[in-house]
């Protein structure tokens, strides 16, 4: 059984006991949470898709921590110009282990 879920923009693939970094969440470490917009689940062999979301189906997981990613660099740059601008982002994460698929 799985289910493919959206949150940040983003949709991940879960099953039972996975562990996922998600985009950063406004939840304490330890703290439950649902997420509401699953876009399909497939249990038994018998996948279901939304138009857009599944009717009465969520996923609820725990906050394990959260983080941020290694570090990126933007590099700006215009040949024959003189013009250079450097500039590095580390994207904040949560990591969410998937309790139950409700569907």
């Amino acid at each position: 059984m799985y289910a493919i879920i959206e949150t940040g923009g983003k949709q991940h693939k879960v099953r039972e006991g996975d562990v996922v970094f998600v985009e950063k969440l406004p939840a304490e470490e330890g703290q439950d949470i649902v997420f509401d917009r699953v876009l399909a689940v497939s249990k038994e062999g018998v996948l279901s898709v939304g138009s857009p979301l599944v009717k009465d189906a969520s996923v609820t997981g725990r906050v394990l921590g959260h983080g941020k990613s290694s570090k990126i660099i933007v590099f700006k740059y215009k040949a024959k110009k003189n013009y250079r601008r450097k500039q590095g982002h580390r994207q904040p994460y949560s990591k969410v282990q998937i309790e139950k698929i409700n569907a």
